[in-house]
């Protein structure tokens, strides 16, 4: 990983010094998360015309709120993509005002569904791929876990190594940093299988 992590792993003689333990983790969990960001930019963010695409898709399937429509695009892009409510409702209002979707009120929340103009929009790109396929996906590739199911398992370890550096007795501190090291080589070792 081109030295994203310290030389001694989480567990080296960054872990602990300088603002403590948290510190020294979250900032690898940032490292962690940049290096699987696949946005030279940075962030998650997508394009307006994304968000656009990814709401006409879902209500092609089914009628949805908006919070609806935001759960289901993050688990679709398997957590590396979640619009904010401040992307999808103001989405959702300019396709209302489009004659694309309608607005129905049911148990004191709006549910949007497509008009027929709007399904004719969504049948007109139902050929390409989904704005939350990864562009491996879309070249056919198989590395969506590269964008979505490995840096999601290397933050959910950052967060309990936090827990442990948080809550944990300094014994409990120290196993949790020789466990970090094992796991830091066994990775390096699958690099190293042909």
């Amino acid at each position: 990983m081109n030295g994203a992590f310290p030389a001694g792993g989480f567990g080296g003689a960054g872990f602990g010094a300088g603002g403590g333990p948290a510190s020294a983790l979250f900032e690898a969990m940032d490292q962690l998360r940049k290096t699987f960001d696949p946005r030279p930019g940075g962030g998650s963010r997508m394009a307006r015309g994304d968000v656009r695409t990814a709401v006409l898709t879902l209500l092609a399937e089914k009628p949805m709120h908006g919070y609806q429509i935001i759960n289901e695009i993050a688990e679709r892009s398997g957590g590396s993509w979640k619009p904010s409510a401040g992307s999808v409702y103001p989405t959702l209002q300019l396709l209302a005002d489009e004659g694309l979707i309608e607005a129905e009120e049911q148990n004191g929340r709006k549910t949007y569904s497509l008009t027929e103009a709007g399904r004719a929009v969504a049948d007109e790109s139902s050929d390409t791929p989904a704005p939350w396929v990864s562009s491996a996906e879309k070249d056919g590739g198989h590395d969506s876990a590269r964008f979505s199911a490995l840096p999601k398992a290397g933050v959910d370890l950052a967060a309990a190594a936090a827990q442990v550096g948080r809550s944990g007795s300094p014994e409990q501190v120290q196993q949790a940093v020789e466990v970090l090291d094992e796991a830091r080589r066994r990775l390096y070792s699958i690099l190293a299988q042909d």
